[in-house]
């Protein structure tokens, strides 16, 4: 009798371990089951997508930033900073986005793209109509219209407003302009600074038009080793030729610069001329820094 007792006790003891062992390799257990493709080998992984109003411009429109991926490197681009006068770099900014939501495998594990594609909205919706994504075919011939586009609704030069060099009056090629009347008191680089504050991205990459080329920042510092390494990677893939320094003229109160300053790797790519994405240009440089950054 006690025999018999102790086999059925083994038949139970082995009949359960044997039933929750198969369970577990059905169900996909954790425990049993290799951990995802991202965090063993750091390849390619579907990226997700948020946005974040990160301030408000002159006349009350968001300024958002949209996120992609989750990672813990976060690479920042930002567009339109000079609203309708460069509204090619906003349409860059949105391809951007485009290429990132289509492209499912385009972010590296640990990396998180932002970004922000119109800066100035204001400017914007001075020139085309919208501070939102429109068509190339919106923006008006008039290039009085453009030109006003430039400037926030305070006419003040945003990429004057910064605190490298800042003045109350700056220079657009041989045109004074107004800087503000003190670094960031406009709604709009107030906003940028304190989102770079606080998220403290890994490199910043800021367009503009037009001059055909990537620069360098600093600010009286030298130019940061990370910073002439993003200048060559992306110059190099997208043939873009690089600079050291914007010296076609003097800049001051420049966000890149002001970048520069506070030890953050950020580069200015100058798209060619007023109307032209180049996109397949940008693309390869773009994807030059992605790889750069993945690990």
């Amino acid at each position: 009798m006690k025999n018999t007792i102790i086999a059925l006790v083994v038949i139970i003891v082995v009949g359960v371990g044997g039933y929750f062992f198969i369970k577990g390799l059905n169900s996909g257990d954790a425990a049993n089951q290799p951990a995802a493709t991202a965090a063993n080998d750091g390849s390619m992984v579907a990226s997700s997508t948020t946005e974040t109003v990160i301030g408000k411009s002159v006349e009350g429109r968001d300024i958002t930033a949209y996120h992609f991926g989750t990672g813990d490197t976060e690479l920042l681009f930002i567009g339109g900073i000079h609203g309708g006068y460069e509204w090619n770099t906003v349409l860059v900014a949105y391809e951007l986005m485009d290429y990132l939501k289509a492209s499912l495998t385009a972010l590296p594990a640990n990396v998180k793209v932002t970004v922000i594609p119109v800066l100035n909205p204001d400017g914007l919706n001075k020139t085309v109509g919208t501070s939102t994504r429109f068509a190339a075919a919106d923006v008006p011939a008039s290039q009085d219209l453009q030109i006003a586009g430039r400037f926030n609704a305070h006419t003040v030069d945003l990429n004057r407003n910064f605190d490298c060099d800042w003045q109350t009056t700056g220079k657009w090629q041989t045109k004074d302009v107004s800087g503000g009347s003190a670094a960031f008191s406009e709604p709009e680089s107030a906003a940028v600074k304190n989102y770079v504050e606080t998220s403290k991205p890994r490199a910043v990459v800021t367009w503009y038009s037009s001059a055909g080329g990537v620069f360098a920042s600093s600010c009286h510092n030298g130019v940061l080793p990370e910073t002439n390494t993003l200048t060559k990677k992306f110059a190099d893939a997208s043939g873009y030729p690089a600079y050291q320094s914007f010296n076609f003229y003097e800049i001051t109160g420049d966000m890149v610069n002001w970048l520069a300053k506070q030890n953050i790797p950020a580069i200015s790519v100058l798209l060619t001329n007023h109307t032209d994405t180049e996109w397949a240009k940008n693309q390869k440089g773009i994807d030059a820094l992605l790889a750069y950054y993945a690990r």
